[in-house]
């Protein structure tokens, strides 16, 4: 990633030499500010080597969301399937359950109509049990009061020859 800096050590040791400083230290400034600038500093290369490495990392992280996407697509597309799949089971028990739930409430309601035409016919024969005990009872009061007039009719007759 480093490359050499263009750095005149040359220029910078004389600088330094004619400010004062001995020749042999201003060399091994010098030595020590190269080192330090082509250690640490980044040049235009390095970063166009990052920008390249990093736009190929972006073009795989690219292919490799595509390739995610296209499974999820998939994984997605199965379950849907899946649970199509579940409800039309699940409508077909329904469906099943409802006509085995009409089966019975028609059995109920047979059932129920033949207990009212059973109490119908209890409570017509009731009925006409009412109106021949009505009807026997009416003779009977018909034949007391007759039975009653007659007597009357006669004690009345009886105090008439009596007076």
């Amino acid at each position: 990633m480093s490359q050499a800096i263009a750095f005149d050590t040359y220029t910078y040791v004389k600088k330094l030499r004619d400010a004062g400083v001995d020749e042999r230290q201003a060399a091994i400034q010098a030595e020590a500010l190269v080192a330090l600038v082509e250690d640490r500093l980044t040049t235009k290369k390095d970063l166009a080597e990052v920008e390249v490495t990093v736009g190929v990392r972006f073009k795989e992280l690219d292919v490799k969301i595509e390739s995610v996407r296209s499974e999820l697509k998939r994984d997605i597309k199965e379950l849907d399937a899946k649970v199509e799949v579940r409800f039309k089971e699940l409508d077909a028990k329904v469906e099943i359950r409802f006509k085995e739930l009409d089966v019975k409430i028609e059995s109920v309601r047979s059932e129920l109509k033949r207990d009212i035409k059973e109490l119908d016919v209890k409570i017509e024969s009731v009925r006409s049990e009412l109106k021949r005990d009505i009807k026997e009872l009416e003779q009977r009061m018909v034949i007391k009061l007759g039975s009653l007039m007659f007597v009357a009719v006669g004690a009345v007759a009886a105090l008439v020859k009596l007076l």
